[in-house]
This record gives structure tokens, C-alpha cells and sequence, in this order.
């Protein structure tokens, strides 16, 4: 199957708004507005953003800034870009809650080559907070050299589904893809590797061009716990927060060790207390919670690391999963995005080594991630936000999504139960594009 067309990105090219010079002053203002229906039902068809959990989040359209980056720097070079622009911004806030003010929305590339990757600050950005029972509504504009006019926030009309969507493997059938688990199964019995993340793909066409806030309507309902999301064209629900860094504390769900649900309760209970004994399955997620905690430890002035995880119950899987938690030591001065890029592969996309799992995904997989695995997110003007691992997600280009699923191999994997592991891992996004 052909890779999806996409535009080439130049390391570290700044863009502003049409006549701005990259000097120009950023001026950001922040209001309470009513409750205007919703935030994805605000979002436009064109250059919609979204970063959505219940019914709080920010969604953003347009783009007043943006840098594209890739290789080995990416994260570095956007870092750096934020921080001057950052400098330049004149802020008027008047909510003064997480996402409020100047905020940008991010994806990154998986791998370091290319490593394409984006950070974009909206025109316009709509939040919702609920704070102690009170729900915040707030409104954000960005201008470049003079304040932008607020707009009026109202309902869009409906998204329509897609037209005529049939499916195709992707790089690899599925029998092509579980023969590739049992090499990985078979080197990480005979060399160093511990485990290493497999990914496939699969390939949904229409005959139009398809609106992306249709499955984004979808997944925010059917997956209200995940994050819902939505940048550059990837879209997605995902379960794992990579990062959160806000005012001093610093959070990171772990998810490693999956198991499908039936439907049936009683055996789904049964299953849930499988998967808390597993030994495969708690070995995967103890690489993913080590390798999350040593990263983060040099950021930290303490943290906390359960020893045992939880069982996470999502509509389609259960997961094991762990909520690290850290206070930010007060002379580190990292940004969520530096964090991101810290953590970043962490063992539960990647494996473990980690340098082998990497070039060992690059071997097998036979195909390229692009943005799948990699951090997604916001970030605001103090270095804080929210990074999630782009999970359950697809990548749309203009009538096609290619949809990715991934799965944890560890020495006791079994190929044909990784195979239906990943089917249940495209159920997200292909029950959110279907009718």
C-alpha cells in the first residue's frame, strides 16, 4: 500500500501571520465568554485543533503561529522557538486557568528521522474548566502586531460522515505482521532486547474528502475518559498522558499490558483479574513505569511510583496502567514539552533497551510512524500543558486515514493474540468514522 501524501517540513522554519515579521509583537487576550454549546460543536471545518477530555479542554482554528521541525532536534528547535515568541507576547488573561492566554497546540514525529513535527498558536482558541463545581468558559484571540477582534463563539453546523469508506492493510497483512512478532519474540529470547513495540496500519478510503470533526464528535463521546485530539491532521483518542506539567506537579499515566473486553460482564471481571496477575503482562508494564521514572527523576525533588498498577476499563480494551506523580524541583526549568521530549520513547511505545527496541521497530515494522506514538498536546506561555501519547489515532489526508495500532512484545508474546490485540486497538477510530 502507498504511503499517504504529505508536505515536506524544513527543520526549524518559522511561519507568522501573512505580513508579520518574526520580530513582531504577539498580543493575546483572554475573556470569559457563556457557554456556547460545546467545544468541539464551535469548531470550524477549516484548521480545526482539539485537545478534549469530558467536556473540559481547549479546542483552537487557524494559525497566527507555527513552527515545523524534524530530525533529532525537533523537540530543542521548537522548545527554543517558543520561548522567543514567548518573550514577545503582550498577555491579557482574565481566566487565568490551564490553557488560558497564549497556548500552542503540538504534534511530534515518532522517530528521529524525519521526525517531522509541528507547534502551532490557533487565531482563536475556546477552553472550558470546571473549577470548585463552577464552569469557566473563556474565549482567546492572537494577534500579530496589533489585538486581534474577538469573535462571536457559536455552534457550527454539523459535521456529515464520510462517503463510501472501505478499508485495506496497510504496510502489512496481518499474517505478514504476526510473522514479524515471532522474529521480535525470537531476538528477545536471543540477544539483549527486553521488549520492543510493534506497530501496524490500516488504510480507510472515501470517496470525499472527509471532515475530520465527524470521528472527533464520536470519540469524545464513545472514549469520554481518553484525551481527544486533533492536530495537523492527526486525530485521535488516547488513553495515556504522557505529561502533565502544572504549577509545580507533574503527572504521567503508563499504560503497558492490554486485554480485549467481551461484552460479557462476568467474563470481563474474570479477564480483568487475569490481567492484574499476568506475568507477561505486568513484565511490559514494568519496563513502561521504570523507564517513565527514570526519566522524569532528574526533574524532580520527589515523586511517587505505586508499586502494584490498576486496571484500567475502557469501552473497547483494559489496560494495566500507573499515574506517576512528581513535584518539579525548583530550579528545573523544563517546560512540558522538555519533559515530553525526555520521556520520549518511553518503554510503552518504544521497549526496552531502548536504542535496540528503536532499531529494531525501524527493521520490522516496515513502515514509516510518522506522528503516530509521539507526544501530542499544548503547551502555554509558563512552560505548562499536557502531552499525550498519539494512540488509537489516524492520520488524515484529505479523503484517507491511515489508522496505527500497537502492541508490547515481550519474550512469553503470543503473535496471533498481539494480532487480535491491534485489531481491537483500530476499533477507536473505526467505529468514530463509520455511520
Amino acid at each position: 500500500m502507498s504511503e499517504l501524501a504529505s508536505e515536506p517540513s524544513n527543520p526549524a522554519v518559522s511561519e507568522l501571520a501573512a505580513g508579520a515579521s518574526d520580530a513582531a509583537t504577539v498580543v493575546v487576550r483572554t475573556t470569559r465568554i457563556p457557554d456556547p454549546g460545546g467545544l468541539l460543536a464551535v469548531l470550524p471545518k477549516t484548521d480545526p485543533m482539539a485537545w478534549v477530555r469530558r467536556s473540559e479542554g481547549i479546542v483552537g482554528w487557524g494559525a497566527a503561529a507555527r513552527i515545523d521541525t524534524s530530525g533529532p532536534t525537533r523537540f530543542d528547535d521548537a522548545d527554543a522557538w517558543w520561548h522567543e515568541l514567548a518573550g514577545r507576547t503582550v498577555v491579557r488573561d482574565e481566566v487565568g486557568l490551564p490553557g488560558s492566554g497564549l497556548v500552542a497546540f503540538g504534534s511530534f514525529g515518532f522517530a528521529d528521522d524525519p521526525g517531522d513535527s509541528t507547534l502551532i498558536v490557533p487565531d482563536v482558541v475556546v477552553g472550558h474548566r470546571i473549577v470548585d463545581d463552577e464552569s469557566i468558559w473563556w474565549v482567546t484571540t492572537v494577534g500579530v502586531g496589533a489585538l486581534a477582534a474577538t469573535p462571536s463563539i457559536v455552534r457550527s453546523p454539523s459535521p456529515l460522515p464520510p462517503v463510501g469508506l472501505t478499508y485495506t492493510d496497510g504496510a502489512m497483512s496481518g499474517a505478514q505482521w504476526a510473522h514479524q512478532v515471532r522474529v521480535a519474540v525470537e531476538r528477545i529470547g536471543s540477544t539483549t532486547l527486553e521488549k520492543v513495540v510493534l506497530a501496524r496500519d490500516l488504510i480507510a478510503s472515501a470517496t470525499e474528502p472527509i471532515d475530520v470533526r465527524w470521528p472527533l464528535h464520536r470519540l469524545s463521546v464513545a472514549y469520554r475518559s481518553c484525551w481527544t485530539y486533533h492536530v495537523d491532521g492527526l486525530l485521535g483518542a488516547t488513553p495515556e498522558m504522557l505529561v502533565r506539567r502544572e504549577r509545580g506537579l507533574v503527572t504521567s499515566r503508563v499504560l503497558a499490558g492490554t486485554i480485549q473486553i467481551t461484552g460479557d460482564d462476568t467474563h470481563d471481571l474474570a479477564q480483568a483479574g487475569a490481567l492484574a496477575k499476568s506475568s507477561k503482562d505486568l513484565e511490559e508494564h514494568e519496563y513502561a513505569v521504570r523507564s517513565v521514572a527514570q526519566a522524569l527523576a532528574p526533574h524532580c525533588r520527589s515523586m511517587n511510583v505505586p508499586e502494584t498498577p490498576f486496571v484500567l476499563h475502557l469501552p473497547n480494551v483494559m489496560h494495566l496502567a500507573t499515574d506517576v506523580t512528581g513535584v518539579v524541583a525548583s530550579n528545573d526549568s523544563a517546560t512540558s514539552l522538555a519533559l515530553a521530549a525526555a520521556l520520549h520513547p518511553s518503554a510503552a511505545v518504544g521497549g526496552t533497551p531502548t536504542e535496540l527496541a528503536v532499531d529494531a521497530i525501524a527493521e520490522l515494522e516496515g513502515m514509516p510512524r510518522r506522528r503516530y506514538a509521539g507526544p501530542v498536546g499544548w503547551m502555554d506561555a509558563s512552560g505548562d500543558g499536557e502531552w499525550g501519547i498519539a494512540l488509537r489515532c489516524g492520520e488524515l489526508s484529505g479523503s484517507q486515514v491511515r489508522l496505527f495500532a500497537g502492541c508490547g512484545i515481550v519474550a512469553g508474546s503470543d503473535p496471533e493474540a498481539e494480532l487480535a490485540e491491534a485489531q481491537a486497538k483500530f476499533v477507536p477510530v473505526r467505529d468514530a468514522l463509520g455511520r
